[in-house]
C-alpha cells in the first residue's frame, strides 16, 4: 500500500491542543489538574451575541450562505477596521472564514510556491511554521531575546532576506510572548518589506487584550503603499470569547482575497450561517463586555507575572498584550529534565499543572502559561510549580 503524502511529514499536530487535550483527559479521570495549557478565554460569549444566532437558528437562517461570508458580516468587518483601526476595505478586500487559523491557512496556500521563503520572528505561534510548509514553503526564523522584549531586530531581519523571501509574518500582540509593536517599531519593519517587495502578514487576533494602556497599530495604517502589500489577520475568537464559533477574518488587496476565497470554496465552504449572525452582533453591538474581560486579563497578568519572578532564578518579560506568559526556566534545566519538554512532562507528573514547552514556539528553555483562568486557580496551579521545582 502507497503511504502518505510527502507534506503530512513536514508538519506535527498542535502542541497547545495535544497538551490540552492530554490535561481534560486526566481530569475524566478524577486527576486535580490545572492547565495553563489553552490559549481560550475562560469567559463565556457575552448574551446578546448568543443571542442573535439564536434568534438565526429560529428564523431558519441554517442553509450553505456565499462560501466567504454574508454581506452583512463583511460590512460590519469594514466598519470596524475603519473604525477602529483606520483602514478603508470594501467587501470585496474582505473575506470571512472559519476562524483566524483558516484565513492564515488560506492565505499560505493562496500565496506561496514551493521554495518561497517566509520570515517568521522568534518565538512564534505554533502554526505558523506549519502553514507555511503544508504550503511548500521554507519558514525562517529571525531569533528575538527576552532581554529586548522579543522585539523583532531590524538588523536581524535584514540578514535573513533573500532573493527568495516573500513575505513576513507578524503577531502584534503576540503569542506566545505578550511583546507587542509600537508605530514606530512597525515602521521599520514596514520600511525593510517596501525596499526588499515582500507582503506582510498582520495577525492582530489580540488587538483587544492590551495592558497598561498600551495601543495597538494595524501595520496596514502606516500609508497606502503598505497597506497594498498588508494582509491583516483577525478573529472574533479571543476579543469576544468565541473560540468554539470559527469565526475569523482577512482584509488585504482584492486578488489576494478572492485567491483566498477561492481555496475556501473547495474546501470548507461557508463558515456556519447562524455563526455569522453572531458575529454581525459582535462587531456592531455593545463592547462593554469586551472591556470588562481586558481589565480583568490584565488584573490576572499582573498576579502571575509577580508570583512566577518570584521563584527563585525564573525571569520573565512582562507581556503587553495577549494572555500568556512566556518564563525562562533556563536555570532549573539539567540532570533529569534536559530541556522545556522533559520540565513540561515533570511539572504535569509531579506538580498535576499543564504547560506548553518552550521548544515548541521555537524557544528552548522557556514554557508557556495560559492565564485566562480564575485568580484563585492561577495562584494554587504557580504554588505547585514553585514546589515541584524546589525537588528537582
Amino acid at each position: 500500500m502507497k503511504g502518505l503524502a510527502e507534506r503530512v511529514k513536514r508538519v506535527k499536530p498542535s502542541a497547545t491542543l495535544a497538551i490540552t487535550a492530554k490535561a481534560k483527559a486526566m481530569r475524566s479521570q478524577g486527576i486535580d489538574v490545572i492547565s495553563f495549557g489553552a490559549g481560550e478565554p475562560d469567559f463565556d460569549t457575552p448574551s446578546h451575541i448568543k443571542d442573535e444566532a439564536v434568534k438565526a437558528l429560529r428564523e431558519g437562517f441554517t442553509k450553505y450562505t456565499p462560501a466567504t461570508g454574508i454581506d452583512e458580516l463583511k460590512e460590519a468587518i469594514c466598519e470596524k477596521l475603519l473604525r477602529e483601526n483606520h483602514l478603508a476595505y470594501n467587501k470585496e478586500e474582505v473575506i470571512v472564514t472559519c476562524g483566524g487559523k483558516q484565513a492564515l491557512y488560506n492565505l499560505a496556500m493562496a500565496l506561496f510556491d514551493p521554495g518561497d521563503e517566509v520570515i517568521i520572528p522568534s518565538p512564534y505561534w505554533v502554526s505558523y511554521p506549519a502553514m507555511v510548509l503544508l504550503a511548500g514553503g521554507t519558514p525562517v526564523f529571525v531569533e528575538t531575546e527576552e532581554e529586548e522584549g522579543f522585539k523583532l531586530s531590524i538588523d536581524r531581519l535584514r540578514e535573513k532576506i533573500g532573493p527568495r523571501t516573500k513575505a513576513i509574518i507578524i503577531n502584534s500582540p503576540s503569542n506566545p510572548t505578550g511583546t507587542a509593536y509600537t508605530r514606530g517599531e512597525l515602521e521599520g519593519i514596514a520600511e525593510v518589506a517596501l525596499k526588499e517587495d515582500l507582503y506582510l502578514i498582520s495577525d492582530e487576533v489580540y488587538e483587544h487584550i492590551v495592558y497598561d494602556g498600551f495601543k495597538p497599530t494595524s501595520i496596514a495604517s502606516l500609508s497606502e503603499e503598505v497597506k497594498e502589500r498588508t494582509i491583516v489577520i483577525n478573529a472574533l475568537s479571543k476579543t469576544y470569547s468565541m473560540t468554539g464559533w470559527r469565526l475569523g477574518f482577512a482584509a488585504g488587496p482584492k486578488e489576494i482575497i478572492a485567491a483566498m476565497g477561492k481555496i475556501q470554496s473547495q474546501s470548507t465552504s461557508n463558515p456556519t450561517s447562524f455563526a455569522q449572525r453572531g458575529g454581525v452582533a459582535a462587531l456592531r453591538g455593545p463592547q462593554g463586555e469586551v472591556e470588562r474581560m481586558q481589565k480583568e486579563y490584565e488584573r490576572r497578568r499582573d498576579l502571575i507575572w509577580e508570583l512566577v519572578t518570584s521563584i527563585e532564578g525564573v525571569t520573565c518579560y512582562k507581556p503587553m498584550g495577549a494572555f500568556y506568559l512566556f518564563p525562562n526556566f533556563k536555570s532549573y534545566l539539567g540532570g533529569k529534565v534536559k530541556d522545556s519538554a522533559a520540565l513540561g512532562a515533570y511539572l504535569l507528573d509531579e506538580a498535576r499543572v499543564a504547560v506548553v514547552p518552550g521548544v515548541e514556539f521555537g524557544k528552548e528553555g522557556y514554557l508557556r502559561l495560559s492565564f485566562p483562568i480564575a485568580q484563585e486557580v492561577i495562584k494554587e496551579g504557580v504554588e505547585r510549580i514553585r514546589e515541584a521545582l524546589q525537588r528537582l
